[in-house]
């Protein structure tokens, strides 16, 4: 009994410190700061082995690096699989749930992928070199530092909905334009512009305001639907502009609702609240 209760202190303790939920803890920040500076120096070094003066030179360093950054990033995985049943969404679950549904959640997944490598090697199904995309994910393991990178998940997640609308009006804009192309141009230009599915290759560059160039109208009735186009593509380029822009004034707005509502119906929890942001 005792030792389970010791265990289950020291899953929480780990928990704390994976998680920075122990303030100014200075192991947590330790942990934190080494997995940083592990990651950027993991995406440096990927960069760096593309250069093949640097990688001949620091060829060893460069393996020395990713052997001991796929053994720690093994142990973090493995580390935060074990304290799951602690984190605040999991809480409720048995054990063996929780870790199941944290394995499922996607700071999971991009850390499991990220020592996929190992596993590959082991087995010896392919070198460091052909895994190249599977260690860059390990850069998208900074979101999980950075609360910047939070605050923009958790404002594409409130507005998924919308932002999906804004792709399916885009797709459809782009067949109609690519339609209308294919329609005026396919005699003048049948290489480029002979199948709808050309035409789509030329609307959504042309809709996304790259404009390589490659194709272009050359008739009256093309470069009228070319204009049209144009400036249907800066409309679609506002929209989730905009509404990923006011996206977190939307959940501040939201957070200020619902804590007025909260210490509306606790005043206790409201003086116990303002104390505690007067005493930090």
């Amino acid at each position: 009994m005792a030792a389970a209760a010791s265990a289950m202190g020291w899953r929480r303790r780990v928990h704390l410190w994976l998680d920075h939920g122990a303030g100014d803890d200075p192991v947590a920040n330790a942990i934190h700061r080494g997995l940083i500076l592990l990651i950027c120096a993991n995406v440096g070094a990927i960069v760096l082995e593309s250069v093949p003066d640097i990688a001949a030179r620091f060829g060893p360093a460069f393996a020395a690096l990713e052997t001991v950054s796929l053994v720690l990033f093994t142990l973090e995985y493995a580390a935060r699989l074990w304290v799951a049943p602690e984190h605040a969404r999991y809480r409720a679950l048995p054990a063996a749930q929780a870790r199941l549904a944290y394995a499922r959640s996607l700071p999971a997944i991009i850390d499991l992928l990220a020592t996929l490598p190992l596993a590959f090697v082991a087995l010896g199904l392919g070198d460091l070199r052909t895994l190249l995309l599977l260690r860059l994910l390990r850069f998208f393991k900074l979101g999980r530092y950075s609360p910047g990178m939070a605050s923009l998940a958790a404002a594409l997640h409130a507005e998924r909905k919308a932002l999906f609308a804004c792709f399916v009006v885009l797709m459809g804009v782009m067949l109609m334009t690519a339609s209308l192309m294919h329609l005026v141009e396919h005699e003048a230009q049948p290489d480029k512009l002979g199948t709808i599915p050309d035409a789509m290759w030329w609307a959504i560059i042309t809709l996304t305001t790259v404009g390589y160039g490659d194709v272009s109208p050359i008739t009256a009735a093309g470069k009228a639907v070319a204009a049209v186009t144009a400036v249907l593509g800066l409309v679609m380029l506002a929209l989730p502009v905009g509404i990923v822009a006011t996206a977190p004034t939307k959940l501040l707005v939201l957070d200020q609702v619902d804590f007025r509502a909260l210490t509306a119906r606790s005043p206790k929890l409201a003086a116990h609240i303002r104390k505690l942001a007067r005493d930090a």
